[in-house]
């Protein structure tokens, strides 16, 4: 059997977008930005996907810029809407993805000071401090809707709450990569300045996304060239990426996160029984707090990449985390923010699910995973 559990890296795209993509390739490709009638065409079908994005984020009335993907769009939110300031304090998460906190040195380049939220046991910032961060000098707040190797779900609301009561002229930007559409969002309702999103992450094409950001925001260009995007956003649109996103989301029903939640917590119950020495890092999967997809896992003393190995020997493929820093076989900066030893740390996997994981699926990892566990524990130095 072969089981793919890392569809927090990418997913595999669903029929729709392939036939679209299919589609596109042979009568869809002209440039939106020409005058003729099959360019205006492509230029309608894209506002279309516009609209089902600010929908799908609960962001009516807002704009809609087409990018490459989850970093491109993080680092439009912040280093654009900065280029706008002068001065102040920048607040970003501890547990950020790499395209957020990478971001950090540029912007003290840029004049601003950043500090980081400190996050909890279960991977989640702490409200109680960033009440302390908060005053009139905060800019800007960034933090993610779900976290991308510990499936945290960010508070949101408590976090608009004291942006609205401490810093209420700071921007807040959230990183909705592994949230969007899995996790419900209201741009409108939190009054979220910015939300970015990827369309390889929702069964749609790499090279494909987006950034959300309310009409009275602020965002200046991070490139430059021939003004498209309504000049946010510089270069001929990938036409093929943004229709099938489109596909993608058309083809996403709300009942899937339920499914994929179900299984996640199968997959758990699984192991659990298998293992008892298992223990899951960031919040309980059964909780609300807890996305629906994400499952990571510490198997002491058994590392992560030995049981990475020896698990796509058996046909299952899954992570030792973020798949943009799993090259660099360091502890991941997200668990040891959480106050996770090194030990552990090095010890962990991360299960992504898909819409196309299935329960049966599931007890053959854990089956695997607790024969590879009993055999390669047996060979760890003392």
């Amino acid at each position: 059997m072969n089981v793919y559990l890392d569809n927090s890296a990418t997913t595999k795209p669903c029929p729709a977008v392939i036939r679209m993509a299919g589609e596109l390739m042979e009568g869809g490709w002209y440039n939106p930005s020409a005058l003729y009638r099959p360019a205006l065409e492509v230029q309608k079908r894209m506002e279309e996907v516009r609209t089902l994005c600010l929908t799908a984020a609960g962001a009516s009335g807002g704009q809609v810029i087409f990018t490459s993907g989850g970093t491109e769009s993080d680092n439009l939110a912040l280093l654009g809407h900065l280029k706008t300031r002068r001065g102040g304090k920048v607040l970003i998460s501890s547990v950020e993805h790499p395209a957020v906190s990478a971001c950090t040195e540029e912007i003290r380049r840029m004049g601003f000071a950043v500090a980081e939220i400190p996050a909890g046991k279960d991977g989640r910032i702490d409200l109680r401090q960033l009440e302390q961060m908060l005053d009139e000098e905060t800019v800007m707040i960034s933090v993610m809707q779900v976290n991308n190797e510990t499936g945290g779900i960010e508070p949101l609301e408590g976090i608009a709450a004291l942006r609205n009561l401490k810093a209420p002229k700071a921007a807040i930007h959230v990183d909705g990569v592994q949230g969007f559409l899995r996790v419900p969002m209201q741009m409108n309702r939190l009054e979220i300045q910015s939300y970015s999103f990827s369309g390889h992450k929702i069964h749609g094409l790499k090279g494909s996304g987006g950034l959300i950001i309310r009409k009275d925001h602020a965002v200046r260009p991070v490139q430059y060239g021939g003004g498209q995007e309504k000049n946010y956003r510089s270069g001929t649109e990938n036409t093929p990426g943004i229709l099938t996103m489109g596909e993608a989301i058309r083809d996403w029903k709300p009942e899937y996160s339920d499914t994929i939640r179900r299984t996640k917590i199968r997959l758990w119950s699984e192991i659990k029984n298998r293992i008892s020495d298992a223990v899951v890092n960031g919040p309980d999967p059964e909780s609300d707090l807890s996305a629906p997809h994400i499952l990571n896992v510490a198997l002491e003393p058994v590392r992560s990449q030995t049981m990475l190995f020896a698990l796509e020997g058996d046909g299952i493929l899954v992570s030792a985390g973020s798949a943009c820093a799993s090259r660099k076989q360091k502890i991941s900066p997200v668990l040891k923010a959480m106050g996770v030893s090194v030990s552990r740390a090095d010890c962990s996997i991360r299960f992504s699910l898909g819409r196309y994981s299935t329960e049966d699926e599931m007890v053959y990892v854990a089956e695997r995973v607790a024969a590879q566990y009993e055999t390669l524990k047996r060979y760890v130095r003392r």
